[in-house]
């Protein structure tokens, strides 16, 4: 037995396994601050043609964004539960499967002027200021940004929940005009280009029996506290936590009017867990693992 590979397998599980700390988290995430900061996005050391990393995330089902199985290829129970409740016509089930779909989460390598010493870091970000990234490669006037030689720093701008009124604060990205080399220093430049954390090692993976367990906690919520025993769903679970809007319509995620059917005589009893569950028993379903 190769002791040094066992040591080696054991360290990459408990790595993936374990939540980083606030140190490490510092140490390989970063977010802009309040005002203006000047990053260069680097090429990414684990795809040489995109530094962009799109991966999926179920947000408000856990304490924590939860990382999906499918930014590997594969099952992910979440999902599967979202497509069942799509095989039915119910309205509510629709929209609770739409809050249930994993969402996009960008992560791409960068330095921060001033601070290039750090080394690199991981920016996330959402689909507005992704979108406006692209967009600046498709500029003949910008191209490239990413080049060692030729490439171009970028100017942030953010501004505080208190100025937005939406409770975020709001990054703004604009290229400088001026292009520029990613470091002077060779030593730097080889340390910076290969030393990076890698966007899908960086965060701890949920095994499937315990997305499932999260799942089904989180679906039966509304059920906790009823008198009686529960024999129908509500029409949906959503978090009412988040700002109001006018309409149901207009705010998916509100939590609608209880329509549990409440009954302790005469009727089978199946709740909403119970529900889930047959979904992965698998002698009566055609779930494809």
């Amino acid at each position: 037995m190769d002791i040094n590979s066992i040591r080696a397998k054991l360290s990459a599980l408990q790595t993936q396994n374990s939540r980083p700390s606030g140190e490490a988290r510092k140490n390989v995430f970063w977010k802009p601050a309040v005002g203006k900061q000047t990053i260069r996005i680097v090429p990414s050391a684990y795809n040489k043609s995109n530094p962009f990393s799109e991966l999926f995330f179920h947000y408000g089902i856990d304490k924590n964004p939860i990382i999906s199985p499918t930014n590997w290829g594969e099952t992910d129970p979440i999902v599967e539960f979202a497509k069942q409740l799509r095989n039915t016509k119910d309205k509510e089930s629709w929209r609770l499967a739409r809050k249930l779909d994993p969402k996009m989460r960008v992560f791409v390598p960068i330095i921060v002027r001033g601070e290039e010493s750090e080394g690199v870091k991981l920016w996330g970000f959402g689909k507005e200021i992704y979108m406006e990234l692209l967009s600046m490669v498709e500029d003949e006037d910008i191209g490239d940004y990413t080049d060692i030689v030729s490439g171009r720093d970028l100017n942030l701008t953010t501004v505080g929940a208190d100025t937005t009124g939406t409770g975020f604060n709001k990054t703004t990205v604009r290229a400088r005009t001026k292009e520029s080399v990613l470091v002077e220093d060779g030593a730097m430049l080889q340390t910076i280009l290969k030393d990076q954390p890698d966007p899908l090692k960086v965060f701890s993976r949920m095994s499937f029996d315990d997305m499932k367990s999260v799942l089904q906690k989180w679906l039966a919520v509304d059920e906790e506290g009823a008198e009686g025993s529960i024999i129908s769903e509500p029409a949906s679970n959503f978090d009412d936590t988040k700002p109001k809007a006018t309409t149901t319509e207009e705010l998916p995620w509100k939590k609608p009017e209880n329509k549990f059917s409440l009954e302790t005589q005469g009727k089978k009893v199946e709740s909403k867990a119970d529900k889930f569950d047959s979904l992965f028993n698998d002698d009566d379903n055609d779930l494809p693992f």
